[in-house]
Parts: C-alpha cells; structure tokens; sequence
C-alpha cells in the first residue's frame, strides 16, 4: 500500500470516528488530524475543508440513494395510465428493498448522514426524497382523476407530513440500530402502514 494511500485511508477512519462522535458541528479538525497522525499540511492535501471531509464520506450513498428512489419513480411515471395503478406497489417495493440492502451495506455512511450531518447540505437528506415523493403522490392523483376515479383534492402540506413521516421512519432503522432483519421486517409493516393511509386520501385501494 502506498504512503500516499495509507494517509488517506487514515484521514477518513480519523474523520468517521471523530463525525460519528460528536456530529459534523462539533467536530474538530484539528483532532481528525491528531488522530489520523498527519500534519495539517498533509490533511490539505486531500481535503480543502471539513465540508469536503464530509462530504466524501457521505456524497456517494446519499447520491445512490436518491438514483435508487429516482429511477424507480422514473419507472412508474413511464408507464400507461392503467399498468400505473396495477404495478404501484410492485415498484415500490423492491425499491425500499434495493435501497435497504444499500444502507446495511454502506452502514457507516448511513449513520453519518442521519445522525451527524446537522449543518451541513446532507441534513436535507431526507427532506429532499420526500419533496420527490409528494411530487410523484400528485401525480398519482392525477392519473386516479383522468381514469375517471373520484379523487378529493389533497392538501400538500399534509401530503408532505405524511411522506416526511414515512421516510423519517425508514431511517429510523440507522438511528436505532436495528439488524438487518428486524428493520427488513419493520419497513414492511411501515410500507404497508401508509399505503393503506394514502388509499384513504386518494378514496382509491392500491393493490
């Protein structure tokens, strides 16, 4: 292994230890570069901020998650009218898992992005899935009306309440710790849980 790749490695294990403890806000640079043994010059060689430090640790699951979720909307929103309300819930599904299996992969980053990223960009993590996710439940509706389906107008600040509960309870695995199979199990219940309040706002029973 190369010098040049063994202090990197230690700049982030030194970052991850002193992030997961204390939150990006409290963190000190100044003790990520104590505790990965480099020199402040040698930190800036690599990162030109705590910001940037961060960052690397978490852009690239918090972008992964946000492809998984985009593409399966994508998917839905490709289909005819009719298929749309017949796969709802067989998109959905494998996606929340696809995406679950990414967390449990990548757990440290996870745990970084929900439980540390307070002041930083990523503490809007999962504001910004669920603007997507009232956006596509709009559209839905929409769909429900032009296929002649007696659908209510729906109030969008309660359409974002209850996405922001739904997503602020999936992550909710990461914040509590859960293993694997629990929160598998759990985010199902959870799936099925609002499924069944979003059929009551739209006056419609999604299969």
């Amino acid at each position: 292994m190369s010098e040049s790749r063994t202090v990197h490695e230690a700049i982030l294990q030194a970052a991850e230890e002193e992030f997961l403890e204390k939150g990006f806000q409290n963190a000190s640079l100044r003790n990520i570069v104590k505790i990965a043994g480099v020199t402040t010059g040698a930190f800036y060689r690599y990162y030109s901020s705590k910001d940037a430090l961060f960052a690397a640790l978490v852009e690239p699951h918090a972008a992964q998650v946000k492809y998984l979720f985009l593409s399966d909307i994508e998917r839905w929103d490709a289909l005819a009218s009719e298929d749309k309300l017949k796969h709802m819930t067989d998109i959905s599904k494998p996606c929340i898992g696809a995406i679950l299996d990414y967390i449990y992969d990548h757990y440290t980053g996870f745990k970084l992005l929900v439980c540390a990223s307070g002041g930083t960009v990523y503490e809007n993590f999962i504001h910004d899935l669920v603007v997507e996710e009232v956006a596509s439940s709009f559209r839905c509706a929409e769909v429900l009306r032009e296929m002649g389906y007696d659908v209510p107008e729906m109030d969008p600040e309660l359409c974002h309440m209850v996405s922001s509960a739904m997503f602020s309870g999936i992550f909710e695995i990461v914040a509590h710790d859960m293993n694997k199979e629990d929160a598998k199990r759990r985010v199902a219940q959870l799936q099925e849980f609002f499924t069944g309040g979003w059929c009551r706002l739209m006056n419609y029973e999604f299969k």
